[in-house]
């Protein structure tokens, strides 16, 4: 997760957070790990800006899971897939009540 200044919109701080599934087709946050990475962010002013994971075998495109776990409204959710062996897709999203926006992605440098 990259966090950043609360209603700033901009990634600043990388926060690993381990899988607690420990699946390569299926992630889930450890509640305690998150409550205490949640409460760092609220005590630094910040907010989750951008959550990401893989997807191995399935295109980059949130899954019925992963809108189903989207609980922040403001966050781009980025997922990048490994499906095909010399291709890498990474597409963003928002995720609000169920409803998925993709958005566009530029990479610079």
């Amino acid at each position: 997760m990259i966090a950043g200044p609360t209603g700033s919109d901009r990634p600043e701080r990388f926060v690993a957070m381990q899988n607690a599934e420990r699946s390569p087709t299926f992630y889930r946050f450890d509640s305690m790990e998150q409550l205490r990475v949640w409460r760092e962010m609220d005590d630094r002013d910040e907010e989750p800006v951008v959550i990401y994971h893989s997807h191995t075998a399935t295109e980059a495109y949130p899954s019925r899971t992963d809108i189903g776990l989207a609980a922040e409204p403001g966050a781009h959710y980025v997922l990048v897939s490994t499906r095909e062996p010399d291709t890498t897709e990474f597409r963003s999203f928002r995720i609000l009540d169920g409803v998925v926006e993709e958005e566009p992605v530029e990479i610079e440098g």
